[in-house]
């Protein structure tokens, strides 16, 4: 599937999908949204894990404000917008398979929620962060009051919004924005080499990962107990692949663990 907007490509049992529309640094638009939700949607059909990256030197600037005049004019007709990013940023967060972001440039607003859906997220030395909302009059829409701030808390989103902070690459990873640093441009190699190994995990454990564990951190602790259990007795009886990777461990075939300070795709 291509797209002058959004590129996917499956490379082995990695999806990759691309933001391109590099000469408005990947500003998103209702057709680029369109587009990145049937792609992470077959992405989900065919892969193991999935990458999303942007062709040019910007992750994505955020919402298309030219764009959003448009729909914002008082005088114009009015239209049901609501869930418009919502329904494919949950699709990458709650879906089929893990996610990893490879940030560069701006990651913006709206390009900023986009990642933050992403469970992993891989930034070089050339991304900048910022949520200028407040200076536009709009608030975030695409799940970033959720998101965003549970990963930085409120207090470091708050000052974002309210002062317009710009964040440099090393506060991002000093405020849980991004996992892992790599020099300008190699960000998306790193973002595929973990989508690898990711992928090289049981299906039903990285399903776990990126379903059952963020709903277990909103519950009460007894309640998040509970839903370990489930969680985790239901894969036993769903699958055998937890009993035969066991085993080959136990045999001594299992892959070694990675080394202290290094991630497994190292």
């Amino acid at each position: 599937m291509a797209d002058e907007r959004v590129s996917y490509e499956l490379d082995g049992q990695v999806a990759l999908i691309g933001l391109d529309r590099p000469a408005k640094r990947n500003a998103l638009n209702d057709e680029m949204i369109k587009l990145l939700r049937a792609a992470i949607f077959k992405a989900g059909e065919e892969a193991r894990a999935g990458v999303i990256f942007s062709h040019g030197d910007n992750f994505s600037a955020g919402l298309d404000l030219a764009e959003a005049l448009t729909w914002m004019d008082p005088n114009a007709k009015k239209r049901n917008r609501r869930g418009r990013w919502h329904r494919p940023f949950d699709l990458i967060a709650r879906g089929a398979i893990p996610w990893v972001a490879a940030l560069n440039g701006a990651c913006i607003g709206g390009g900023l929620e986009l990642a933050s859906a992403c469970h992993i997220r891989v930034a070089d030395d050339t991304t900048f962060f910022a949520l200028p909302e407040g200076q536009r009059g709009i608030f975030v829409g695409g799940g970033g009051s959720v998101r965003i701030s549970r990963l930085t808390g409120y207090a470091r989103m708050a000052d974002m919004m309210l002062t317009g902070r710009v964040l440099t690459a090393d506060e991002g990873e000093r405020y849980n924005l991004c996992q892992y640093r790599t020099p300008k441009g190699e960000s998306l190699a790193r973002a595929k080499s973990l989508a690898k190994r990711i992928a090289e995990n049981a299906l039903q454990s990285n399903w776990a990962v990126t379903n059952a564990l963020p709903r277990i951190m909103d519950l009460n602790h007894e309640d998040g107990l509970f839903m370990e259990q489930l969680t985790g007795g239901a894969m036993r009886e769903i699958s055998s692949e937890g009993f035969d990777r066991i085993k080959t461990f136990v045999e001594g075939k299992a892959k070694r663990l990675a080394e202290p300070g290094k991630s497994g795709d190292e």
